[in-house]
């Protein structure tokens, strides 16, 4: 079955970034002059999906109105004769076919992604962490779509990190496929050293068949009573469903840190025309001794 619906997840409180996620969610953080979650729903429409759920929580409206008309905004942009601002606003908008539903408790990222099963149905899907901004020639949700494919079953997104740095994330025991293709053996979530199954550790890009939806259900609430993803995954693999992982190409940036949010905004804007030869030359200019 053809993969054409996303879902994002967008309902978590931003603390890295108090006080300024106080009052905007941090997926509204600018990329230049970009919100974040602006450049995951690119990388989505650009993969060929046209259905994008985003998973809010309160507080959350602004990502809503980011992709939603503003007739006000455009009138006034049409008639202070700024028409390719006006051409930009009107294309985010048309960017997709947009539904959003909200967390109610904050319960895990499991629980999150439960809240999109009304709208995605018996479907594969798409799942983003948008915290994470990959930049690549071929959209990485796309390089996971096309070991759907090929192979069929879920895909999750890995990355080789050294050994000191997989305690942060989910990491697979993997067997061979392709080039960078595994059959996922097992799956664990922030594992100490010692224990690491490997140095492939899971990045915020999935693509998840419905036999997800009752294991999600089923799936035990760990630290702090959350339901984690990896574990619905753990048992996606005890259960005999297959699980791939793909070591896509490209750039990953954490821009839920503000290091990361701060390293993709200059690698994003030195790739532009009207911005990287100018931040080029500053950059120059700084006496970093």
């Amino acid at each position: 079955m053809t993969v054409r619906k996303a879902v994002i997840l967008a309902a978590g409180h931003g603390t890295r970034f108090l006080p300024a996620t106080k009052a905007v969610p941090k997926e509204m953080l600018p990329l230049v002059d970009q919100p974040v979650i602006q450049h995951v729903v690119e990388e989505a429409v650009s993969a060929g999906l046209t259905q994008i759920t985003i998973v809010t929580a309160q507080s959350k409206r602004a990502v809503e109105d980011h992709f939603d008309r503003n007739p006000d905004l455009e009138e006034a942009l049409a008639s202070g004769g700024k028409e390719a601002e006006l051409r930009e606003v009107q294309r985010v908008t048309n960017l997709a076919e947009f539904a959003f539903v909200r967390q109610k408790e904050r319960k895990g990222i499991a629980d999150a992604v439960l809240q999109a099963r009304q709208v995605i149905g018996a479907e594969p899907f798409a799942l983003f962490f948008p915290d994470d901004v990959i930049v690549s020639d071929v959209p990485a949700i796309r390089q996971l779509v096309d070991v759907y494919e090929s192979h069929g079953g879920s895909v999750v997104a890995v990355q080789q990190l050294p050994r000191e740095e997989v305690v942060h994330y989910g990491v697979i025991r993997p067997e061979p496929v392709e080039e960078r293709v595994y059959r996922v053996r097992a799956i664990v979530e922030k594992p100490a050293v010692a224990d690491a199954p490997s140095d492939l550790t899971t990045v915020g890009r999935f693509i998840l068949t419905p036999e997800i939806w009752p294991l999600i259900e089923r799936t035990p609430p760990g630290l702090k009573g959350e339901v984690q993803l990896t574990d619905s995954l753990a048992l996606l693999i005890e259960s005999g469903e297959p699980l791939f992982a793909c070591q896509f190409r490209g750039e990953r940036f954490d821009t839920g840190r503000p290091l990361g949010l701060l390293e993709a905004s200059i690698a994003l804007a030195l790739r532009r025309e009207d911005t990287g030869p100018e931040l080029k030359r500053y950059l120059k200019s700084l006496s970093l001794g």
